[in-house]
């Protein structure tokens, strides 16, 4: 049987459903990944890359266009397979990390600071409740609109099998992104774009079952090596 993921927005609990209701508000976290290396790039950590007086030229009563907001799982984490007998059990092998998000907000010019861009994603894509117009005179914070927020630990939140099997674990982030335009009262533009995340995933599956998310099959395309390889077996638990 297929362990379905857990979801879990900052401050809610892993379940075995594929959900989990947030505790306080949700996607209060921003992280970005670069789309093909998981890893920032010059001008990470939430700073658009531009010059050192960029900064300063960017306007501050622009407004924004958004194309639509996309989403996509991506895999952060994954444990070596281990055999369970009778009853399952616990998991003992560690989540190890294939990926880590870095913070990133890109723009090919002056723009205005990431978190006021993360601001303004996180109203388009129902991830920050606010009718301000921007961040700075919103009166609150989310950590959607941080920049520096860190990745999730991996290895939190751990399923329990109940069957005998061989399973694995895996951990990813939900991500959240789109490609946006800030027009200046004078009719200057900047473009760029803003990934961003609202929620951690934790599951655990088998490499003998059908995974049933695209997250899972990625999972055990780390995880269950073919039998022809010289790959480490599958480790039995005590």
């Amino acid at each position: 049987m297929v362990r379905t993921p857990g979801v879990r927005a900052r401050g809610a609990a892993h379940g075995r459903n594929g959900t989990a209701g947030p505790r306080g508000r949700p996607g209060h976290r921003a992280l970005v990944a670069a789309l093909t290396a998981c890893t920032g790039e010059p001008g990470a950590h939430g700073t658009p890359r531009e010059s050192g007086t960029s900064r300063a030229r960017a306007c501050a009563k622009g407004t924004f266009t958004w194309s639509p907001v996309t989403t996509r799982d991506r895999l952060t984490g994954v444990s070596r397979p281990e055999r369970l007998g009778e009853g399952g059990g616990a998991l003992r092998n560690p989540v190890r990390r294939v990926c880590t998000p870095v913070p990133s907000v890109r723009a090919d010019g002056p723009a205005p600071p990431a978190a006021e861009v993360l601001f303004s994603l996180g109203k388009v894509a129902g991830e920050t409740d606010s009718e301000a117009p921007a961040l700075a005179e919103a009166g609150d914070t989310w950590a959607f609109t941080d920049p520096g927020q860190r990745a999730p630990a991996l290895g939190e939140g751990r399923v329990t099998p109940r069957e005998a099997g061989t399973y694995h674990q895996y951990a990813g982030v939900r991500e959240v992104s789109a490609d946006f335009r800030h027009t200046c009262p004078d009719g200057r533009t900047v473009s760029g774009r803003a990934p961003t995340w609202t929620a951690d995933v934790a599951g655990v599956t088998g490499c003998a079952e059908r995974p049933d998310t695209a997250l899972a099959r990625e999972a055990a395309r780390h995880a269950c090596v073919p039998a022809e390889t010289d790959a480490e077996p599958p480790s039995p638990s005590p």
